[in-house]
């Protein structure tokens, strides 16, 4: 060796797979995923999303299917959206005790109930004929403060269905604490609420409004955040703490993780992000095309969340990575 040789040298601690596997700075495990699901009323097999290959709406047959897949997989839990064949200005399939939502909750709970935490999105948008997240007023703006009434029905209902944890993905104001008093009020004290917190207005959305059969006209830029503003994102997830959100969430993950990471570094609860739609897509169209590795793909960009703070992660790949990590 020469004197001008290195003597600091990272490379040693790359030599070889078990070293690497050693020294690993950022490790996920299965039960920090949380797999989405559609349930959709009127059909009776599944159906698959063409814009997210591998992803269907499940029937209430099928989805107990996926539900005991998912527990026997290790993961952490399942996140319901209901996909309802009849909608109205107000969403009232969204409180309706036999409204597809509801009913999907209590069968998955009854499948898979203790081995799993039963996630449910608390949002008008699936339900609504516009396809807001909240109801309107008489000049179409979305009506806050009305929406919150909306949502404490909806989290009645939920609570009462079974769901273990509410997820609040309307971005209104206030809504964590309506909900949590609603709650607090009809003895459903130990319903966790998850905040999306910091839920930005993206173009990554996409997919998903077709798995939901969304009616949207227009956009959500008066309620969602803008995707330019990093310290508002942050200014929501305090405020969400505030109000008694017992997680809260950054949403879309991949092209925010500036704001995961703000959060998780002074959030006093735990931090979750979702790895939407459009993350999930853009990378199986391009393993289709074999532009790139799909496994590698797969499991760098869930990594990637896992480093920038997320305790725990929404993707469509959660049981097939819980396998990967399994073997």
């Amino acid at each position: 060796m020469t004197d001008s040789a290195p003597r600091i040298r990272p490379r040693r601690l790359r030599t070889t797979p078990a070293m690497r596997r050693l020294v690993a700075e950022t490790r996920l495990s299965a039960a920090e995923l949380v797999l989405p699901v559609f349930i959709r009323e009127g059909i009776s097999e599944p159906v698959p999303i063409g814009s997210m290959p591998g992803v269907v709406n499940h029937s209430l047959d099928s989805i107990r299917r996926a539900a005991t897949e998912a527990a026997e997989a290790g993961i952490g839990g399942l996140m319901l959206f209901g996909v309802p064949e009849h909608k109205d200005a107000v969403g009232s399939g969204a409180t309706d005790e036999n409204g597809i939502l509801n009913v999907a909750t209590r069968v998955v709970i009854e499948e898979v109930g203790d081995a799993l935490v039963v996630q449910t999105d608390l949002c008008l948008d699936e339900f609504t004929d516009h396809g807001h997240c909240g109801v309107l007023d008489s000049r179409g703006y979305v009506d806050n403060d009305a929406s919150l009434e909306r949502y404490r029905d909806m989290a009645l209902a939920q609570a009462n269905a079974g769901s273990h944890l509410l997820g609040l993905s309307g971005m209104m104001d206030g809504q964590v604490a309506a909900v949590r008093s609603v709650l607090d009020d009809n003895d459903f004290g130990n319903t966790a609420i998850l905040g999306y917190a910091a839920k930005y207005a993206s173009a990554f959305y996409g997919p998903f409004r077709e798995a939901v059969a969304s009616s949207l006209v227009g956009d959500r830029r008066t309620y969602q955040l803008d995707t330019g503003n990093r310290r508002e994102g942050l200014r929501e997830v305090m405020l969400d703490v505030d109000e008694g959100a017992d997680v809260v969430m950054v949403k879309p993950a991949m092209s925010f993780l500036d704001v995961l990471a703000d959060a998780a570094a002074i959030s006093p609860v735990p931090v979750w992000a979702y790895q939407v739609s459009g993350e999930y897509s853009m990378i199986e169209a391009a393993a289709a095309h074999g532009w790139i590795d799909r496994r590698r793909a797969v499991e760098e960009s869930v990594l990637s969340i896992k480093r920038a703070g997320a305790d725990a992660i929404l993707t469509y790949w959660a049981v097939e990575l819980a396998g990967w990590l399994r073997s």
